[in-house]
């Protein structure tokens, strides 16, 4: 048994971590629907117009994943990042593949027009 006594202490502690700063919160917060002020517009000053679950148009989603695939991408640049005499040949061609593979999705992207403006 005291061979999980670490992970038993860390199952006790981890909740009391995560739980007493929300319960000190508590005594501390106050009805947020007895403020005038926190139920008035507060963008820019004017109401609101329209309904905020509107549809998106079309083209928007196309220009969001232009943007988003890209992050996760840089994660596979870090070998790039070790010295050449370091890399076998297996590790150099692992690049030039990945390499391969984001200038044809990136050719492929230009060919369709995902990124030009109407």
């Amino acid at each position: 048994m005291s061979e999980f006594a670490p992970i038993c202490i860390y199952l006790v502690i981890s909740p009391l971590v995560s739980l007493i700063p929300l319960g000190v919160s508590f005594p501390f917060a106050s009805n947020s629907s007895t403020y005038l002020e926190k139920l008035s517009a507060y963008e820019c000053g004017s109401d609101p117009s329209g309904d905020a679950r509107s549809r998106f148009d079309i083209r928007f989603y196309p220009v969001s994943i232009l943007f988003i695939i890209p992050d996760p991408e840089v994660a596979f640049y870090f070998p790039w990042a070790v010295p050449p005499n370091k890399i076998d040949r297996f590790g150099s061609w692992s690049m030039m593949a990945f390499l391969l593979i984001l200038t044809i999705g990136s050719l492929y992207e230009w060919k369709r027009g995902a990124s030009e403006r109407e």
